[in-house]
Formats: structure tokens, sequence, C-alpha cells
């Protein structure tokens, strides 16, 4: 359903997007509706980024117990090394 939108433009703007608009052979209603439609997508498109296997694979849980000491694993680790 089509509804009516005033807006407030500079006239310098308003005669570019016409010239523009003439020159694609589109409307200037169309080309706004164009554009409009295209940067609300966006903001959609970017609040659904798909997250790849490998990122889910880091944040699932890794069988790694919640009260791990790994500075003491580090430190017996080290120690083991340079004995």
């Amino acid at each position: 359903m089509d509804t009516k939108l005033t807006l407030k433009l500079d006239k310098e703007v308003i005669d570019k997007a016409k010239t523009y608009a003439s020159q694609h052979q589109i409307s200037l209603s169309k080309l706004i509706e164009a554009y409009l439609k295209s940067i609300t997508s966006k903001e959609e498109k970017a609040k659904q980024i798909p997250i790849s296997a490998f990122v889910k694979s880091l944040s699932s849980p890794s069988g790694i117990p919640a009260d791990y000491d790994y500075k003491k694993d580090y430190q017996e680790y080290l120690e083991e090394k340079y004995r």
C-alpha cells in the first residue's frame, strides 16, 4: 500500500536526485523507496549475522571444570620443562 510522505530537503539535493532518477528512468519516489529499503534491510541483516561453526565451538562447554587452576597447571608445566 502506497502512502504519501512529505520531506523538506535542500533544493540542490532535490534537483540532483531528480536528474539521477531521470537518467536511470526511475521515479524519484521509487528511488527514495529503494534507498530506504536498502538501509533498513542492512540493519536487519546486521542483527542476523550468522555465527560460524568454529566460533560456536569456542563458546560451547569444553569439559574444563569451573574451578580449574590454570596458573598452577602452567607452573607445574614450567617446573617439569626446566628440570
